[in-house]
């Protein structure tokens, strides 16, 4: 068995759901950032107001860190809040595998919907019908890419998703976010 000591660092971003969103669930991030550095968490910085937390720690099993991390929020913040870790290679594989046309069209809203491993399965389309005439979702181990034309936005099967059950155990992230996470944990994996 090895030591605590022996294991090497990993980097990992944590992603809050519905944290700083239309006045709720308000948490400053220089707060959220010495709440994970008291958690035992290195390296730990945050990305604009919604809940993206970079962070280092010997720890490996993702699951084991959403539910420590749940559990501080809840006892620190009384938030019942989920939460969606992914380690560097990941987001990196994630970044590295968008198509190359998404997001080159600003006529095109594009975001990346993480997905909880309770949710996390091929078949999730199924349960969530886009609408395929107006809306592009294409599913990614962890993940949906979903698109739309902005002027087609408000008639989606997914902008129904907040008020559904499912929403619950996923986060939801822009383009540029999601590629300024990758940018953040590759120079702190090049450190």
């Amino acid at each position: 068995m090895r030591r605590e000591s022996a294991r090497p660092f990993t980097i990992f971003v944590a992603l809050l759901r519905g944290i700083n969103v239309g006045g709720k669930n308000m948490i400053r991030m220089s707060a959220l950032k010495a709440s994970f550095e008291r958690t035992g968490f290195k390296d730990v910085t945050t990305y604009i107001n919604s809940g993206n937390i970079i962070f280092k720690t010997k720890e490996d099993d993702a699951r084991k860190l959403e539910r420590n991390i749940e559990r501080m929020l809840s006892k620190e913040y009384e938030l019942e809040c989920k939460v969606v870790v992914r380690r560097f290679y990941e987001i990196a594989n994630l970044v590295d595998g968008l198509p190359d046309n998404w997001g080159g069209d600003a006529r095109w809203k594009c975001h990346v919907i993480f997905l909880r491993h309770s949710i996390d399965d091929g078949n999730i389309l199924d349960v969530l019908r886009p609408k395929d005439d107006i809306e592009r979702v294409v599913y990614r181990p962890g993940t949906l890419l979903w698109s739309v034309l902005i002027s087609d936005a408000a008639r989606t099967a997914m902008v129904k998703l907040p008020g559904r059950k499912i929403s619950q155990d996923m986060t939801v992230r822009n383009l540029n976010t999601t590629k300024r996470l990758y940018e953040i944990m590759k120079k702190m994996s090049d450190a």
